[in-house]
């Protein structure tokens, strides 16, 4: 459902299980009041994916909420996943990918670990802003493999690293940057970036006519495209504009917010 929140942050969210999957290992939190929104992705089989997804979420969020930045927050969430593998909560095997992105007036300070992705999009562009930790990436970027054969790979879902995994804690991926008042951000886990191309989501967001729609829209054209794994995703940006304007084209982007000037 979508909300608003100061300074004039409006979101969405949704995540279902899928076609495939029986239950649901990604876990989302929506925290306007710190200015998080962030999105795990578990893995670990029986049922552990789950728990790890749900710790590393609450291990972000105590971090941040006793002061620490965002990085800082996000060793964090692995440590609470490593110290409950084993005995009691989880199993050795359990880890979680993570993106997470804290935003204060119009800058926000993205944050990540795994496959789990973040783009800013906008009514005729898209960009993806975190960078894969995953073995087919690290070929494309060492020129071994191009980017539509990764989307293709048997291997594409072979994460380089996790929260909650490694002798090592896991080298966070950081990037600050501003956001304009007629893009969005979109965090989303693999279960629809691997199912969906970035034409494919730049589109499904720039028709639909609200949030919520958009959200809705998105995970069912994941699901239609097969819905293979669990599908998880939010949407979030500045406020409408408060100038009325003539003849609004279709679509969020282009009629409620502002465009970007010249």
């Amino acid at each position: 459902m979508s909300q608003s929140s100061p300074p004039s942050v409006v979101f969405a969210a949704q995540s279902v299980a899928g076609q495939v999957r029986t239950h649901n290992e990604d876990a989302l939190a929506c925290r306007p009041e710190l200015g998080l929104w962030a999105l795990a992705d578990g893995m670990g089989g029986h049922e552990r994916g789950e728990v790890a997804s749900a710790l590393a979420l609450q291990g972000l969020i105590e971090a941040l909420q006793q002061g620490a930045e965002l990085a800082a927050a996000v060793q964090a969430a692995h440590r609470a996943i490593a110290d409950a593998a084993g005995p009691g909560a989880g199993e050795a095997s359990m880890g979680s990918t993570l993106v997470a992105v804290r935003l204060a007036g119009d800058a926000f300070e993205l944050a990540w670990v795994g496959d789990s992705r973040a783009y800013r999009i906008g009514a005729e562009r898209i960009e993806q802003l975190s960078h894969d930790h995953s073995w087919v990436q690290a070929m494309v970027d060492a020129g071994q493999m191009s980017a539509e054969e990764a989307r293709q790979h048997p291997r594409r879902n072979l994460i380089l690293q996790c929260l909650g995994q490694g002798e090592q804690a896991p080298e966070v991926g950081l990037l600050h940057a501003r956001l304009a008042p007629d893009e969005l951000l979109l965090l989303c886990s693999d279960g629809l970036s691997g199912e969906l191309d970035d034409a494919a989501i730049q589109r499904c967001c720039a028709e639909a006519e609200t949030l919520e729609a958009m959200v809705e829209q998105l995970v069912g054209l994941a699901n239609s495209h097969g819905g293979r794994d669990n599908i998880s995703c939010i949407v979030l940006g500045l406020g409408p504009a408060a100038e009325p304007r003539e003849a609004p084209p279709r679509g969020l982007l282009r009629k409620l917010f502002k465009p970007r000037q010249p």
